[in-house]
């Protein structure tokens, strides 16, 4: 299995991404939009600003876990981690998503290829 995203359909008719690592895990997941190609585009912010150091933000949960957010170049968020045990474990998700995220497929939902 390779990493990819999956593009999936919500209950209200509108569009989200995750993206998965090689071993199936979700490592970083999007924001709802309202249409799928925006959705596409989300995809496509990741894949340029995955690789630059300075577009994640490493955050701690109210809870103390800690997790982080990679930023598009307009600044906004255009994913989100999980919570993690460690800062540790965070900081190898983030290498994850450097790693995998440029070369990743693309699955969608299938009324919406073409």
């Amino acid at each position: 299995m390779s990493a990819k995203f999956v593009i999936s359909s919500t209950s209200n008719g509108k569009f989200h991404f995750v993206l998965k690592a090689v071993n199936g895990e979700t490592i970083l997941a999007s924001q709802t939009y309202a249409q799928l190609a925006s959705a596409r585009n989300g995809v496509d912010s990741v894949r340029r600003n995955a690789g630059r150091v300075e577009m994640y933000e490493r955050l701690t949960s109210s809870r103390g876990e800690p997790y982080f957010t990679l930023k598009g170049g307009n600044g906004q968020v255009i994913g989100t981690s999980e919570m993690y045990g460690t800062t540790r474990s965070r900081d190898s998700g983030i290498e994850s998503v450097k790693t995998n995220a440029p070369r990743a497929s693309v699955d969608e939902p299938a009324a919406g290829k073409g």
